[in-house]
């Protein structure tokens, strides 16, 4: 007897269906037991535990636990940065930064006016990680540009005009300590180098002083005290940097081990703008092509009641790299200032005043009509940076799934770092350890986001404690 042909698909697909409820049933079984035992740790007896999984090609819950708890997620809140630029900027998204000047040239080679870098959000003009990024890239193609356009001599002066974003540079609930470290440095219409540099360091006998040698690149224009101690062997990077306000002293506090063999630390730049000026002045000086008046930014000018004049004649464009590598970079390295850009452009893109809060609220917006609800992303920035972030691990699970079927899922997946074996960004701020991204287990596809707040004792320890739960998903 034959057996129609639409009755042998049904039994495949019944077949097929159960043995994949087994599976599901059989894997929430196993991390709950693994929950449980974490949740009865002893550094877990006041801490706030959240764990989703879903199956990333239906959205179907696979398992869950504390799901709607409002936790800080910490840099985890990348991935959910990352898909809503993908979906509001687009994967062809770039950024522009033009060069130009005021006034005019006159027969001799020389500006009666300006030369303005007018930027456009892009967070990695003068970054180090592409050949075509590079500060003396960058710079070479401005000199070529004014030299091109007869440029000889400059009766004005150099301007970094950073008045595409607004002014506040730092996103609210950002804490002290971290504003003039380089995983801290604020946002900027015209970005530069990532907004940071370097400061060497000479240690000393345990408890003496640590001495500053120089930055690099230098920083000429800036004072630096150090108030950072040698510590001893094995206590690590313990300096901080602290930005100056409203004068050009920075400070650097803390302790710096005696057997660290670097010898630097990376802080913030208060003023981008003002320093990629500085660095054209400076290199254009030195091509014999002087400007008759010191650089400036707005930042400068604001405190001089001047605003940045518009460009009149437009030399080159500088266009960034490409979308997808900037969000490789953004979650492979965890840079907070490409996540907070990305914010703030957003905000643009809408038309709306550039501001992060402003962007946040695009994002709220965007999942809200996408069905999940905006008051379980209580967010005051893109990066995670804030402690005072709160988001459901649900929330971000649901997130993650979405970019399941999308054409740029390819390089986000490949963006996210592989820890413990498992594709998956982390996120790690005081008492903070969360991960989030995509795991198969037994031929099915699942996307997860899991959160720890306000345990006690080692992070290292506390990770491995994690891994533990999340090797169930292998």
């Amino acid at each position: 007897m034959r057996i129609p042909y639409f009755l042998i698909i049904s039994l495949l697909f019944f077949s097929t269906a159960q043995a994949q409820k087994k599976t599901t049933g059989g894997l929430a079984q196993k991390l709950q037991t693994a929950i449980n035992r974490l949740s009865k740790d002893g550094q877990c007896n006041y801490a706030s535990i959240s764990l989703t999984v879903l199956d990333a090609g239906t959205g179907a819950t696979v398992f869950t636990h504390n799901p709607d708890m409002g936790l800080a997620p910490a840099s985890t809140l990348k991935t959910v940065t990352s898909i809503t630029a993908y979906n509001l900027l687009g994967q062809d998204f770039t950024f522009n930064t033009r060069l130009g000047y005021t006034g005019t040239v006159d027969a001799n080679g020389v500006l009666n006016g300006d030369v303005i870098i007018k930027g456009g959000g892009d967070p990695t003009l003068g970054s180090w990680r592409w050949a075509e990024t590079r500060e003396s890239k960058i710079v070479n193609r401005f000199v070529t540009a004014l030299q091109q356009a007869g440029i000889k001599q400059i009766n004005g002066r150099i301007i970094g005009d950073d008045s595409a974003f607004d002014t506040q540079s730092v996103p609210d609930g950002w804490i002290w300590q971290d504003l003039g470290n380089y995983y801290g440095a604020g946002t900027s219409g015209l970005c530069w180098r990532e907004n940071t540099f370097d400061i060497k360091y000479e240690t000393g006998e345990i408890g003496n002083p640590v001495k500053i040698l120089r930055t690099a690149p230098a920083m000429p224009y800036f004072n630096f005290k150090s108030e950072v101690a040698t510590s001893g062997a094995g206590t690590g990077d313990k300096s901080y940097a602290y930005l100056p306000v409203g004068n050009k002293q920075m400070y650097i506090r803390g302790a710096y081990a005696i057997d660290k063999a670097k010898k630097s630390i990376s802080v913030a730049m208060p003023d981008p703008a003002y320093d990629a000026a500085w660095r054209l002045t400076d290199t254009l000086k030195r091509l014999g092509i002087a400007a008759g008046k010191e650089p400036e930014s707005t930042t400068t000018l604001n405190t001089k009641t001047e605003v940045v004049p518009p460009i009149a004649k437009e030399l080159v464009t500088i266009t960034s790299p490409d979308f997808n590598r900037i969000i490789y970079w953004l979650n492979r390295e965890s840079i907070n200032l490409y996540a907070e850009q990305l914010i703030k452009t957003i905000a643009s893109k809408a038309g709306k005043q550039v501001s992060t809060k402003n962007g946040v609220e695009e994002l709220r917006n965007y999942w809200k009509a996408k069905g999940i609800d905006g008051n379980s992303l209580n967010l005051y920035d893109g990066s995670g940076l804030s402690p005072g972030d709160r988001i459901t691990t649900r929330s971000i699970a649901r997130i993650l799934q979405t970019a399941v079927n999308k054409p740029w899922y390819s390089p986000f997946y490949e963006s996210l770092p592989v820890y413990n074996n498992m594709h998956m960004k982390s996120g790690t701020i005081a008492d903070v350890v969360a991960y989030a991204g995509y795991q198969t287990h037994a031929g099915q596809k699942l996307c997860f986001s899991v959160i720890i707040n306000n345990y006690n004792g080692s992070t290292t320890v506390m990770r491995q404690k994690l891994f533990k739960v999340l090797d169930e998903l292998k």
